[in-house]
């Protein structure tokens, strides 16, 4: 399952091939899709390139070869998320600085690789191909080892983050707890387990809308809900900025999984993203608004086949 609407943010155009496990299902698209979007594009173009070099910076390839190497090629070529990006964007919506959330962004873009790593190992033994999302320059044994190495390391670029001067012990330490709670065994992880009984099904219809929900609420949605609680939290925003933020993530994350997945075509796709939208938009009304309006371009979206 692709990162739904992954690489939002860097442009207006994102083009992205849109495949399914079965293409026989009617509700699955498996044609290229195009997502324009109206959006401040120097915004989530800068906070792109600021944590592109952050995290270049952070991966450097040093010694031992044999880890950092692969390490630095599966997170920098791992299917884009707008995890990352959400969570700086939460922390300056509640008026924190960029920098605050570098670090959160930084690891919620490492511990997406290494989801996304496992998911697309390049077995042979698989009920049906994965279609490759990046090109493959190591074997399973490797990719598999590095992508479980990848969490770990992305908490140590977290926890490196506490400064005693900030005095934002307490922020790291709950960013971090968020963050192994989205990608743990109810989060992240469901979702992929729930996803792969559909693909391991052998051509069995078990498809099912609450089945297509549930999947895009755990993968997509967890990660973006603990995106925008991580950047509410080191931006210092209060408990209900925080909550508000964490239920704006989860439905961006939803739309973005529900659209990167089924044929924008058919009626329930549409009434379930317009639904999740308004759901989203209500939870920034009592934010600065000028800020909402770059921030709401995340479920601010309309598609165009190619």
């Amino acid at each position: 399952m692709a990162g739904a609407l992954s690489s939002t943010i860097h442009g207006n155009l994102i083009a992205r091939a849109v495949s399914s496990s079965n293409p026989k299902h009617p509700l699955f698209s498996h044609r290229p899709m195009v997502v324009a979007m109206s959006t401040d594009q120097s915004y989530w173009s800068s906070v792109n390139a600021d944590l592109d070099t952050h995290l270049k910076q952070a991966i450097p390839i040093r010694q031992p070869l044999a880890v950092f190497e692969p390490m630095r090629h599966l997170i920098l070529s791992a299917p884009q998320t707008s995890a990352p990006a959400l969570c700086i964007a939460a922390c300056e919506l509640v008026g924190g600085h960029r920098n605050q959330a570098m670090a959160a962004a930084s690891a919620l873009r490492l511990v997406h690789a290494s989801a996304s790593t496992h998911e697309n190992l390049p077995l042979t033994d698989r009920p049906r191909p994965m279609p490759r999302t990046r090109p493959t320059l190591y074997g399973p044994n490797i990719e598999l080892l590095i992508a479980d190495g990848i969490i770990p390391y992305g908490f140590e670029l977290l926890a490196r983050d506490d400064d005693a001067a900030e005095n934002n012990s307490n922020r790291v330490l709950r960013a971090i707890i968020e963050i192994s709670r989205a990608m743990g065994s109810q989060g992240v992880i469901e979702g992929q387990y729930n996803e792969s009984q559909y693909e391991e099904s052998e051509g069995e219809e078990i498809f099912h809308v609450g089945w297509l929900q549930n999947v895009c609420r755990k993968k997509e949605g967890t990660l973006h809900a603990c995106a925008g609680a991580c950047g509410a939290i080191l931006g210092g925003g209060s408990e209900d900025e925080i909550e508000k933020l964490r239920r704006y993530g989860l439905y961006v994350g939803m739309v973005q999984g529900i659209l990167s997945k089924v044929d924008e075509r058919k009626e329930w796709p549409v009434k379930e993203v317009n639904k999740l939208r308004d759901l989203a938009l209500k939870e920034l009304k009592d934010f600065n608004q000028a800020k909402v309006k770059t921030i709401s371009i995340l479920v601010e979206t309309r598609f165009c086949n190619l």
